[in-house]
């Protein structure tokens, strides 16, 4: 018989779940023999008047696409419903920054959405949830829904750092001129913002230290981590949106290496609820090295050393998210 898991997506008409929910549906993710059901949020007609009719259409083409992995589609405007006896919950929705807008206005934009979310999660999800949070500022949209979702155990919520790592790999690689699979234990600090830290200091490419394969320490400093840091900016730059499918692929990766686990002697990147790992504040959502057995459940990757540099740019990426946590305070019950 085979296994049923539901996965609620948000934002899930726009352009990162458009490519999500494909990738879901077809067993990628989950394996062959487990069976998907899809449970699509979106927002009301009366706040978006199109919305609930692409998702409609998405509807339709995930019908059309035949997956035998795919039970069933539900789409909604109505969180109770996209969250009832979900397994998963990826959290891509969430308000863009406008015109002239600071990352505090985003912040306190977007905050009252994750209060409720978190809300209406704790009330509907399944017993085993796990939630992953990839709607920017993910780091404190994932504090504000887990601070209001409490009934759902801290270690289950997560912030995507995956994408600035799957970034971070390719950019060393090409650097090296190797392949991005021999790219190893990469992390990303911090922040999924443009003071996140890349750390090259820890990494290694074909087993040896990135810093002895790539020697141009200027280069690291002053191209590779200034370039991780930006490159979502510079992407909306080149192309006018923001990343897309590159963001899907890092949510997808995120949720495989919970579910297969992560290779031996090697870490992938993740955004978790600390614990007082590395001296960061307990309860700040925090971008960390991670392994996991593929049991659904991070471990923090202990013991890493940061240089001068390091350190710096480790201090540079807590102080913006206490800073973030102050932003939204309000929104954070004890």
């Amino acid at each position: 018989m085979s296994k049923v898991v539901r996965v609620a997506v948000t934002g899930a008409a726009g352009r990162v779940a458009s490519s999500l929910i494909v990738r879901l549906a077809s067993g990628e993710v989950f394996g062959p023999s487990t069976k998907v059901i899809l449970q699509l949020l979106e927002l009301p007609p009366s706040i978006a008047p199109t919305a609930m009719k692409n998702l409609e259409g998405a509807m339709y083409e995930l019908q059309d696409c035949g997956f035998a992995t795919l039970q069933d589609v539900i789409i909604t405007d109505q969180p109770d419903k996209a969250f009832a006896g979900c397994n998963w919950a990826l959290l891509v929705g969430a308000a863009p920054r406008g015109p002239g807008e600071q990352r505090s206005d985003l912040i306190r934009k977007n905050g009252p959405i994750f209060v409720g979310q978190g809300q209406s999660l704790a009330k509907n999800a399944a017993s085993d949830a796990r939630i992953l949070v990839v709607g920017n500022p993910c780091n404190t949209n994932c504090l504000i829904a887990s601070r209001n979702g409490k009934a759902i155990p801290a270690d289950r919520w997560h912030a995507m750092t995956r994408l600035d790592h799957n970034r971070a790999v390719s950019a060393l690689a090409m650097k090296a001129g190797v392949g991005n699979d021999v790219v190893t234990c990469m992390t990303i600090w911090g922040n999924h913002s443009n003071t996140q830290y890349p750390d090259f200091t820890n990494a290694k490419i074909n087993g040896k230290p990135a810093t002895s394969v790539i020697t141009d320490r200027a280069w690291l400093e002053n191209t590779f981590v200034p370039s991780n840091q930006e490159r979502g900016a510079f992407i909306i730059k080149t192309t006018n949106v923001s990343s897309s499918f590159s963001a899907a692929s890092g949510a997808i990766d995120h949720v495989k290496s919970l579910v297969r686990g992560t290779p031996a002697g090697d870490w992938t990147s993740a955004a978790i609820v600390s614990k007082g790992e590395y001296g960061v504040p307990a309860g700040l959502v925090f971008g960390y090295p991670c392994t996991s057995t593929g049991d659904g459940n991070w471990k923090v990757v202990e013991g890493l050393q940061l240089d001068a540099f390091g350190q710096q740019k480790f201090k540079a990426t807590l102080d913006e998210l206490l800073k973030e946590q102050e932003v939204v305070k309000d929104l954070l019950p004890a």
